[in-house]
């Protein structure tokens, strides 16, 4: 049995029964488009999903990439019990001969692992990837190929790595949403060490004062950003994995292709004031309330309520949040005996242009088998219901 119907989002109460769910396909009135080439973003709290843009195909992540290397970095400081922070790992001829973005190290040098998530976070050091590589895997190789097991296990299925820091490879690429997804993964799996991705500036051994500045664009910028990476190739544009917390809720997101630094900055910031601004976080169902009535066969009771066996928050779009349609389903009639909690049906809501969400629907209460009398009664309506039908066909 199907009952539709809208909640209404602000009261917490069925607002209307019969609602009309199906119509013309229209684009939402909050839809976005982007400017990036390619683009991935996701409501941290909720985990919706506001923007897919190519999200799938696989390209050259750049220094983007280096966020696979800093988690893997991160569960051996969790894992391993001799690394530590403090822990110095040596320099390799071939992380000092790394091109492109750098910490300056010597093979003299014998950096901290903090300085390095630092070098990498702040300077985007790729030397320091290449120590970071050599220092928990014996060489970049083998380390590459940890970072793609790692990868598989973490469910990011469009990326393959052939080096630790992004420096451009036929091979080695990330699509936005494996990025994305990494990106939540370190936010909720690593809390003590996702305060460096907010570090503005970081000097090591005073060397080169015009590498001492994060290149993250939103980080001065007072919005709430607080990480994580840029990244930027000739074939690949400029590109950014940011978060930002505003209200209680935080937004991450990935643009890349992007043709310019200026272009990155704006374009970053125009999707986050627009996923803040389009959404609000509601409670749209607390947890035991009640959403319709069941009818019972054979039981003590001709009906029994179902309430919602858990709350449910969900990010709805600002101009269409007073009502969520949704249906109530589950088979009626409900045999007797029920017991209260047993699961009945469910509650399907279906917020404009987002996922859909699903709450279980539980029993009000117990509803035992009906007396003897009582299933005598209920056969007899049932036999008088037939036969009704019956004569109705004859005529």
């Amino acid at each position: 049995m199907r009952l539709s119907i809208a909640l209404d989002a602000a009261r917490g109460l069925i607002a209307a029964t019969a609602l009309l769910l199906c119509g013309l396909a229209a684009a939402p009135l909050w839809a976005f488009d982007t400017q990036a080439e390619a683009a991935y973003v996701i409501d941290y709290n909720t985990g919706t999903v506001l923007l897919e843009k190519n999200a799938d195909e696989p390209l050259p992540p750049a220094s983007m990439s280096k966020l696979m290397t800093l988690y893997m970095l991160f569960e051996g400081l969790r894992d391993i019990d001799s690394l530590t922070l403090e822990t110095r790992f040596p320099v390799s001829e071939r992380a000092t001969a790394m091109g492109g973005s750098s910490m300056f190290l010597q093979t003299s040098d014998r950096p901290t692992v903090e300085e390095l998530i630092r070098g990498i976070v702040v300077q985007s050091g790729n030397d320091a990837t290449v120590v970071v590589a050599e220092g928990l895997a014996g060489s970049e190789e083998a380390f590459a190929q940890l970072m793609n097991d790692r990868a598989e296990m973490l469910g990011m299925t469009e990326s393959h790595f052939e080096n630790a820091s992004g420096w451009p490879h036929p091979d080695h690429e990330m699509s936005m949403r494996d990025l994305g997804t990494l990106a939540v993964r370190l936010i909720r799996d690593f809390p003590e060490y996702y305060p460096y991705f907010a570090e503005q500036k970081f000097e090591f051994d005073g060397r080169v004062p015009s590498n001492h500045f994060n290149r993250n664009p939103l980080l001065s910028l007072d919005i709430g950003a607080d990480g994580l990476k840029t990244g930027h190739t000739e074939e690949a544009g400029f590109g950014l994995v940011g978060s930002a917390v505003q209200g209680g809720r935080r937004v991450v997101f990935v643009v890349n292709g992007l043709p310019t630094r200026e272009a990155r900055a704006a374009e970053s910031q125009r999707i986050l004031n627009w996923a803040f601004r389009q959404f609000v976080e509601r409670e749209v169902v607390a947890e035991g309330r009640a959403i319709a009535e069941a009818p019972v066969w054979m039981g003590a009771e001709e009906s029994v309520g179902l309430v919602a066996a858990e709350g449910r928050t969900m990010l709805l779009p600002v101009l269409a949040q007073d009502e969520v349609p949704g249906e109530v389903v589950f088979d009626a009639p409900v045999t007797a005996p029920i017991a209260a909690g047993d699961v009945l049906g469910e509650l399907i809501l279906r917020p404009e242009g987002l996922p859909e969400a699903r709450v279980p629907l539980v029993a009000d209460r117990d509803v035992p088998e009906g007396g003897f009398r009582q299933r005598v009664q209920t056969v007899g309506m049932l036999l008088l219901e037939r036969l009704g039908d019956r004569a109705g066909d004859a005529l």
